[in-house]
């Protein structure tokens, strides 16, 4: 009976851990996906230049998978240095996302005001050689929200020295139309755009948030209770 319940805590750890390691895998492979085919998209920060969604896939999916192939290994060989490492790391990991949302929501006026200052001052170098990417990413976000500027369409006055605003700030798409009559332009700000939206849809982030904090609690379980059965095991044989 109790071999019994040894083999399937094994086989349901190596079927969670593969289950891991394979959402890893389509993470890696959509942020390499994204880096081939977008090119120069980056991100909008001047600040953090490299923090584009291409790479932050490619960092979390290689996490993942590293992670996953952990525990599945640990799962197999009920090897007790494996499992602990793949608990430790687990656990931190569970923890620093626990204390980033908190400090999140503690912070929350002066993330929004460092957030504000530096997308101004990343409009600074759109258009400017070396930054295509930022370039593109401001003017997907601003055709796809119908939005233009940070907190208003006057952030590019100060960009361009003149009543002017980029192209895919306009209503209707044409060439210099960011050079026509204001009236023809996008004037919601961008930064509230982009926070309305995820308000809109905040119950799915919530549910994506519950479901991988589930995820990784159920893999601090079957670790933990893996590691205290080979302990056992290797107590009774000894």
């Amino acid at each position: 009976m109790a071999e019994g319940c040894v083999m399937a805590l094994r086989y349901g750890m190596v079927f969670f851990n593969l289950l891991f390691w394979l959402g890893g895998c389509g993470i890696l492979g959509v942020g390499v996906w994204l880096s081939v085919t977008q090119g120069n998209f980056a991100t909008l920060s001047s600040s953090l230049p490299s923090l584009s969604a291409a790479n932050l896939l490619i960092a979390v999916g290689t996490i993942i998978m590293v992670i996953g192939c952990l525990g599945c290994v640990g799962a197999v060989k009920e090897s007790r240095p494996i499992l602990l490492t793949f608990f430790i790391l687990l656990l931190l990991i569970f923890v620093l996302e626990i204390l980033s949302i908190m400090l999140f929501f503690i912070y929350q006026d002066k993330i929004d005001h460092y957030a504000q200052r530096d997308l101004k001052k990343g409009l600074q170098l759109f258009g400017t050689e070396g930054n295509v990417g930022l370039t593109n990413a401001w003017m997907i976000v601003q055709t796809d929200f119908r939005c233009c500027g940070v907190t208003n369409h006057t952030d590019w006055f100060e960009v361009y020295n003149a009543t002017r605003v980029p192209d895919s700030c306009c209503l209707e798409y044409s060439d210099n139309c960011g050079l026509d009559n204001p009236g023809t332009w996008w004037t919601a700000p961008c930064y509230e755009r982009v926070k309305d939206w995820l308000n809109e849809n905040l119950v799915a982030l919530w549910i994506f948030a519950l479901c991988t904090a589930l995820t990784q609690i159920l893999g601090l379980v079957f670790s933990m209770t893996m590691f205290c059965q080979a302990v056992k095991v290797e107590t009774f044989y000894a």
